[in-house]
């Protein structure tokens, strides 16, 4: 919802008469000009209302940053009302990693990364199978993949293409009945980690690399794909480098608990561990430590 001020400013002037006389003036004169011709009361009042709507068009736009940008390319987005309403019409589609489908999804979705090669060709496929429009979800209103899912999807050819911006969190917080977190049905949103359990666990690289280094016993691996990782060792060879699969770091967790040893955990910008935190409270561990910024925010402080 955009409002045009200095349209709303004219029309009424041109309306009683002083059109000409204000056609060109810059929105502190108008304001002036009313007042000196005794308009004063009724300019408040237009005033106050365009006010109210550019009000209402910019916490629109706060709480939906990258919304009206894709609408202009055709994008439409879905709330969450509309979607919990109509449910079993829509084909949900999840744009984000395999492994933050496998750790929280909606019921039913369909987990198609927008970073796998047969992108494309996947979602077309589901959209002619099922018969039904589209809906893309990701992380969040600031997380684009849903959009850019949607781009990608009618580009495609696929014709009933919709975006589910208010993302996984929040969609979990409102139906959790209708969310599955590690394989099973949530319970309640209380499931969910807060910002703040999340930051307990996290160490600033200075501290984190003294943690380790003052613990010769600590557990330390290196989530990091092999092409993040290149190769390089951040604590002398004590790292290990154990891809982001449950199931592979099944036995250091428990090897962990078992010799009470604590462990820590590196990824490439901070944001995988969120997701592996899940699996790490589901397992009942408690003395665990990520890397804030993961190793990038380690390389820049060399």
């Amino acid at each position: 919802m955009k409002v045009d001020t200095r349209s709303h400013w004219r029309r009424f002037c041109c309306s009683l008469g002083s059109c000409a006389r204000v056609s060109f003036l810059p929105i502190k004169e108008l304001v002036m000009y009313c007042g000196r011709t005794g308009l004063g009361l009724a300019c408040a009042l237009l005033l106050s209302g365009a006010t109210v709507g550019m009000a209402v068009a910019s916490a629109e736009e706060m709480k939906f940053p990258l919304r009206a940008q894709y609408e202009t390319v055709g994008v439409k987005p879905i709330s969450t009302a509309d979607l919990l309403a109509h449910f079993n019409n829509y084909t949900i589609i999840d744009a984000r990693s395999e492994y933050e489908y496998q750790t929280l999804h909606i019921e039913g979705a369909e987990s198609v990364p927008l970073s796998s090669p047969g992108f494309d060709q996947s979602v077309k496929a589901l959209a002619d199978k099922t018969k039904k429009p589209l809906v893309f979800y990701c992380n969040g209103t600031t997380c684009e993949k849903s959009y850019k899912a949607a781009v990608r999807a009618i580009q495609s050819g696929v014709k009933q293409v919709l975006v589910y911006d208010a993302g996984i969190f929040h969609w979990a917080e409102a139906n959790p009945g209708k969310t599955d977190l590690l394989g099973k049905k949530m319970q309640s949103a209380g499931q969910l980690i807060s910002k703040a359990d999340f930051a307990a666990h996290l160490l600033s690289p200075r501290d984190f690399y003294e943690r380790v280094m003052g613990d010769p016993n600590a557990i330390v691996l290196d989530i990091r794909d092999a092409g993040q990782r290149a190769g390089v060792s951040l604590f002398q060879m004590r790292d290990v480098h154990v891809p982001l699969d449950n199931a592979r770091l099944a036995d250091w967790v428990s090897r962990a608990k078992q010799e009470n040893r604590a462990m820590f955990f590196i990824d490439a910008t901070g944001h995988q561990v969120q997701w592996l935190q899940y699996y790490l409270k589901e397992q009942g561990l408690h003395n665990y430590w990520f890397m804030k910024g993961g190793a990038k925010a380690f390389f820049d402080t060399l």
